[in-house]
């Protein structure tokens, strides 16, 4: 999946939801070409600044033009220099030495693992968070991130006693272990 793809339509700006069709890649949320996906707020006031800020109504949000995408390179290495980063003879990225120490940088696709981590985090749950990534199914989702979600072995164990204390069958579920 891709933020490259991104599209828009005039009918659904600021409105907290974009429409997406496919362009040579997939979209970022979903796979069907007219779907459309709920926008966090706090996102949706960002790109609703970037939306009108663009000189074409229709076409890709993140576009060199409307129907041209960015380069991720370009990008990359725009973000690299911005964020105090180059790449010395050896092709090696180090920092510039030009300031304080320089944020660690981060690729796209690692930016939609952040999202991810921060959906869990807020406890969204895995039914909308695999809606949210484009997943074509649950499991992917809880293969890719089950580990961050609440509720690993040891919780669950502990949980399940207390259950089962407050409910007075330990002993009896005890006798069948024998």
């Amino acid at each position: 999946m891709s933020i490259v793809a991104l599209c828009s339509r005039a009918s659904s700006r600021c409105c907290g939801s974009f429409a997406q069709r496919e362009r040579g890649v997939r979209s970022l949320w979903s796979r069907s070409p007219h779907s459309t996906s709920r926008i966090p707020a706090i996102l949706r006031d960002h790109l609703d600044k970037h939306l009108l800020s663009l000189p074409w109504t229709d076409g890709l949000v993140f576009g060199v033009t409307a129907d041209r995408p960015f380069n991720d390179t370009s990008m990359r290495e725009r973000t690299r220099k911005a964020w105090g980063w180059w790449v010395d003879d050896q092709g090696e990225l180090v920092p510039s030495g030009s300031r304080e120490p320089p944020l660690e940088p981060i690729t796209l696709h690692e930016c939609r693992h952040t999202f991810a981590s921060l959906m869990i985090a807020a406890g969204v749950n895995a039914k909308a968070l695999s809606t949210y990534m484009g997943h074509a199914g649950i499991q992917i989702t809880l293969d890719l991130y089950g580990h961050l979600m609440p509720g690993n072995e040891s919780e669950a164990a502990a949980q399940l006693d207390a259950y089962l204390d407050r409910a007075g069958s330990r002993a009896p579920t005890a006798q069948l272990t024998r």
